[in-house]
Formats: structure tokens, sequence, C-alpha cells
């Protein structure tokens, strides 16, 4: 059956970003939310590795359900709480 998926949370984390390279928790067991803090070892995840050239608003998936992850698509919206 796999490891199951944790909603770290029902919304986005929406952050302003400078550049650099970052990485999501896939897993939403991380401390560090929406940042993976290696809380995944383990398990079948790995965080997915992100570069932003230049600074912007983010909005990071925190129910960890996406189809663009690891930015908010709206699936928080559908999901059951």
């Amino acid at each position: 059956m796999g490891d199951p998926i944790i909603i770290a949370q029902q919304i986005p984390y929406v952050l302003d970003m400078e550049p650099g390279t970052y990485y999501w928790c896939r897993c939403g067991r991380s401390k560090t939310q929406p940042f993976c803090d290696g809380s995944h070892t383990g398990t079948e995840f790995s965080p997915i590795e992100v570069e932003l050239k230049e600074p912007q608003k983010v909005a990071w998936c925190g129910c960890k359900h996406s189809k663009k992850s690891p930015f908010c698509d709206g699936t928080h919206s559908r999901l059951e709480s």
C-alpha cells in the first residue's frame, strides 16, 4: 500500500521567496513546512528540488496532493477534512 501522505495543512503556504534552491516536503511529515527537514527518511518519499531564479511570491502546496507539486493548484479545496 505504501506510506501515507500527511496533509500538513488544508491551504497553501504563500511565501515571499528569494532566489535559491529549496526542497519542498512531499510527505507532509516535516516540522519545517513547506520545506523538507529529512522526516521522510525510511519512507518511499523524497523532497522536490526547486530552483528560483528571482524573488517571487510562491504558493507552496500544503495538502501534498497538488497535480502541480510543489505548487498549489487548488486541490485542497476538494479534499475531505
